[in-house]
């Protein structure tokens, strides 16, 4: 009997010690105030806004590699890997200032965009992204331009953002038709030359350049079939090309480029309604798009 007394004044001493710590670590925490509250809301903004601006840059696949030298640290102080961790705290300086190079066009925007009037204007997204229709204009724009031999590079906006490349073209921002894609690349057409951007139902800018991928294809592929590979490459983005010489219709996607025989075909590579509308962002909920002043 005594044993088992002791064994609950024991156990009650335990669990003594173990609130009191509890309580002790609830001390420590500073008090609740209105001001304590705002600045969390304010910190939790710009937190978001920023991985928001990074994600719409090519900084987001800088910022993932980031994130993996980050976890090597902790995983090499977790282990005591003293050599590793020396080698790392010597290097720390010389890669905050290769960062900041790195990273010194994003920056710049980032600066540009912050006293710009439309801060938040990158942000907005219709709340209906791409569609049937969409894709029916697409296809039947392709056919035509394939027919007459009419050159087009189109690209589509997926996942990732694609202002870098909206921003060396001119901005057209013009809903998705075949007839004003057929006039955009028509010959001797002050827009023809370049890339089309399409953003949802929405053609966002034309004449754009992109990056011209260095992998071997045949000679029997153009510039702007190289230019539609280059891009699938470096983003998630499908791209349609009509060649000039032959009227042959091809997809560029994940880093590769298929013919297509039929205009028909393209159905299978372009989005899905569904896909589309994972793309919504916060800022397309919360802010609603402004109608166009006519």
């Amino acid at each position: 009997m005594n044993l088992i007394i002791c064994c609950y004044e024991e156990k009650g001493v335990s669990e003594l010690d173990f609130f009191t710590k509890i309580k002790g670590w609830v001390s420590l925490l500073p008090a609740f105030s209105l001001s304590g509250l705002v600045e969390i809301a304010i910190l939790a903004g710009i937190i978001y806004v920023v991985l928001l601006w990074i994600q719409n840059t090519r900084a987001w696949q800088l910022l993932k590699g980031i994130l993996v030298l980050l976890l090597f640290t902790a995983f090499a102080v977790f282990f005591r890997l003293n050599t590793i961790v020396w080698l790392i705290e010597r290097i720390s300086t010389a890669a905050i200032i290769a960062a900041v190079i790195i990273f010194q066009p994003e920056l710049r925007k980032a600066l540009e965009q912050l006293g710009s009037k439309n801060l938040f204007g990158q942000f907005q997204r219709e709340d209906s992204k791409g569609s049937v229709r969409v894709n029916e204009e697409l296809i039947s724009a392709c056919q035509e331009m394939s027919r007459y031999k009419t050159g087009a590079l189109i690209v589509i906006e997926q996942n990732q953002s694609l202002k870098e490349v909206e921003d060396t073209g001119i901005y057209v921002d013009g809903i998705v038709t075949a007839a004003l894609l057929i006039n955009i690349f028509e010959k001797n057409t002050p827009l023809h030359d370049g890339a089309v951007v399409i953003s949802g139902d929405r053609v966002v800018s034309a004449t754009c350049y992109l990056p011209l991928s260095d992998t071997g294809i045949s000679k029997a592929y153009g510039t702007r079939h190289r230019a539609a590979l280059g891009i699938s490459e470096s983003t998630d983005a499908i791209t349609l090309v009509v060649s000039e010489e032959t009227g042959r219709i091809s997809v560029a996607c994940q880093g590769k480029l298929l013919h297509v025989k039929e205009a028909g075909e393209l159905i299978r590579y372009l989005p899905k309604q569904e896909q589309e509308e994972q793309k919504k962002t916060l800022f397309s909920r919360i802010l609603p798009r402004k109608k166009e002043e006519r």
